[in-house]
């Protein structure tokens, strides 16, 4: 099985490598990264992360079972009145079926978000915040915040199993 993640993180493909091998257990898998040029804010807020997940799986696919497309953003939650950090998932087959999941959300302390709305990514202001260079493809914010108790990894894992639940029991999501 050849599946093709649209990014250049490591942290990504580890995820989707570890979900896939336990979804498709008999499966020879070989899950590559795969650089894609796209029309994505540094920062996707709201519908963007979506968005940016579909398209980054959309222009992974070339030749492959499955293009996954896993992009992190923030996400407004009007009843709390705060951003949440949600990792969405896109995963494509050559048939065009598109099946999307998102994993867990936290929130930042506030000055994060207030550097935000002044330009910066997370990524940025958590390396800042901690002095590891390029956070994101490693243990991650959510690391960071935890005390180490979920990584990145992990926590893309939870966005990338939620995107393949249609796949796992296409029998409970067939249109009846």
């Amino acid at each position: 099985m050849r599946v093709h993640v649209g990014s250049s993180n490591p942290v990504k493909q580890e995820a989707v490598r570890r979900v896939f091998a336990r979804v498709f257990p008999c499966a020879p898998l070989e899950v590559k990264l795969v650089e894609v040029s796209l029309e994505i804010p540094a920062q996707p807020l709201g519908a963007e992360v979506c968005r940016g997940a579909m398209a980054r799986a959309k222009a992974a696919l070339k030749e492959a079972d499955f293009g996954v497309g896993i992009e992190a953003g923030l996400i407004w939650n009007e009843t709390l009145g705060v951003y949440f950090d949600v990792q969405f998932c896109a995963v494509i087959d050559p048939e065009g079926q598109i099946t999307v999941g998102h994993g867990p959300g936290f929130v930042y302390p506030d000055w994060v978000i207030q550097a935000v709305r002044a330009g910066q990514t997370v990524g940025e202001i958590m390396s800042q915040q901690t002095g590891i260079e390029r956070i994101g493809h490693r243990l991650g914010a959510i690391g960071h915040l935890s005390k180490g108790l979920m990584d990145r990894t992990q926590l893309t894992e939870q966005a990338v199993l939620m995107a393949l639940l249609p796949r796992i029991r296409p029998e409970i999501y067939r249109t009846r």
